[in-house]
């Protein structure tokens, strides 16, 4: 895992940035709904469970879009992660809690879902915010609502420093006209990412699932 700082002076955002960031902090929200019929249908087919291959199509796109690894390093200058990893919660049914737990990124869909369920089961009895220690500071959020199909999710989250990864929530599928729709939401820090951006990335989560016969061949 490597940071590479980006050179304000060439990079073309570089005025957007200083504008969300220094004038007018701003992040937002995109809800869409994606059509998980192929990747549902894979999945059950190959008796996989869905979290970790939604997680998958959801890592491959950031891993190959650099405004949502974007982050500041101890002097403050903006940079990018090479990679990031998934950090992602559990339910615990029990106590009716959540814990987060974090997976290595492997773009091989058989070594990373291995990894994902082998995390899930030594972490499901294990309670509290953070379950798995020594989480790296390259990570995305991600969380799963699977008991509603919501329309919209709203994130408030103040804090002394600018977050500029994406918080991702998705919710539970549901059948339209012999589709399978999913929930999705993401937030965004404007700072860092425009609403184009963020249409790509959706566009290419939308496209591992559509394609997903290429990676999910377990």
């Amino acid at each position: 895992m490597t940071f590479e700082r980006i050179d304000m002076e060439q990079w073309p955002r570089r005025e957007h940035y200083r504008y969300y960031n220094e004038q007018i902090r701003t992040s937002y929200e995109m809800n869409v709904e994606l059509d998980v019929t192929k990747l549902r249908k894979r999945c059950r087919k190959k008796g996989i469970h869905f979290y970790p291959a939604m997680m998958y199509a959801i890592m491959y796109s950031i891993n190959h879009h650099e405004n949502f690894r974007m982050a500041l390093d101890e002097e403050g200058h903006l940079g990018v992660y090479d990679i990031c990893h998934p950090s992602y919660t559990i339910f615990h049914k029990d106590d009716e809690t959540f814990s987060d737990i974090w997976t290595e990124w492997n773009e091989d869909f058989s070594i990373f879902y291995k990894d994902v369920c082998r995390d899930m089961k030594q972490y499901k009895d294990s309670k509290g915010i953070k379950a798995k220690p020594d989480r790296p500071d390259a990570f995305t959020p991600v969380s799963c609502v699977p008991w509603v199909s919501f329309t919209s999710v709203g994130h408030d989250t103040p804090g002394p420093r600018q977050m500029y990864f994406p918080i991702i929530v998705f919710g539970r599928y549901h059948e339209v006209h012999d589709r399978w729709m999913l929930p999705f939401s993401i937030m965004v820090n404007h700072a860092v990412a425009d609403g184009y951006h963020t249409s790509m990335l959706i566009h290419d989560i939308q496209e591992q699932c559509s394609h997903c016969r290429k990676w999910l061949k377990k």
